[in-house]
């Protein structure tokens, strides 16, 4: 029996700066159940993360119902190396997270950590001679080749962590450890966050290669909503399952979830 939720939000609640066709009234109704958001994206803090959604017209989610892939990062370098060093590549959200739990350094890091956003040729040439000159470990918040964004108004693609990372994997010829989705991090801080088993818990997202892949690993029930890059009738990639709903819109959800609940 599901008894919450885990949601992606990018590609499910909203595109770039505007909310999804009924992501409010979806999300509305889901305030009755226990339910965490989880982004790959590592540039924003949860709080800001509330108030974007809060902006868009989505009401009702708390920073503490929302992680990171930067949040989720912090926590993994937390419990390999306690008090860790970190030299980082990429926006406020992810430094913020990291300083919570690390202390930054230029000379002697542990760990090499990218993500997205600000990230320029002085970062990269840091990052790789702490590898290559002080062993530290190359890690990166999400694998995602690309992401979509906005830029003036209009759909984007940019860059994801999973690209941003080549510089240096390619220069140091070291492999990088990932934490996001589809890896299994962000899922069971969600479930120890909602105090569910996998089998409890549904995971929703747009994006099969990730976050229904990941869930599926797991153990989690999926529901697949072809709002963000994956399109109505798309196949789906090979080594995904067929998702336990599949549906082409919010609404669609929304209905087919009261339908399995009255059940």
């Amino acid at each position: 029996m599901i008894k919450g939720f885990v949601l992606d939000m990018d590609g499910v609640l909203y595109h770039g700066d505007h909310a999804l066709p009924h992501a409010a009234a979806f999300m509305t109704w889901l305030r009755a159940w226990p339910f965490c958001c989880i982004t790959n994206n590592p540039t924003r803090s949860p709080s800001a993360v509330a108030n974007r959604l809060a902006r868009m017209g989505v009401h009702g989610v708390a920073p503490q119902q929302i992680i990171t892939s930067a949040e989720a990062t912090a926590n993994w370098l937390a419990e390999k190396k306690p008090g860790f060093r970190y030299f980082a590549v990429g926006a406020a959200g992810l430094q913020e997270a990291l300083a919570h739990k690390g202390e930054e350094s230029r000379e002697d890091a542990d760990f090499v950590v990218v993500g997205e956003g600000a990230i320029d040729y002085d970062g990269i040439v840091t990052g790789i001679n702490l590898v290559l000159q002080r062993g530290a470990c190359l890690v990166g918040t999400n694998p995602d080749a690309s992401v979509d964004g906005s830029r003036d108004g209009e759909r984007v693609v940019l860059p994801g962590g999973g690209a941003l990372m080549a510089p240096f994997t390619v220069a140091t010829g070291q492999d990088a450890v990932f934490i996001g989705k589809p890896e299994p991090g962000l899922y069971q801080m969600a479930l120890q966050r909602l105090g569910l088993a996998p089998a409890e818990c549904m995971m929703i997202g747009d994006r099969p290669d990730t976050d229904i892949l990941g869930a599926q690993r797991l153990g989690m029930p999926t529901a697949l909503v072809r709002t963000g890059r994956f399109a109505p009738g798309e196949p789906l990639p090979a080594g995904v399952e067929p998702p336990s709903i599949d549906v082409d819109s919010l609404l669609s959800l929304h209905h087919a979830l009261r339908l399995s609940q009255s059940c």
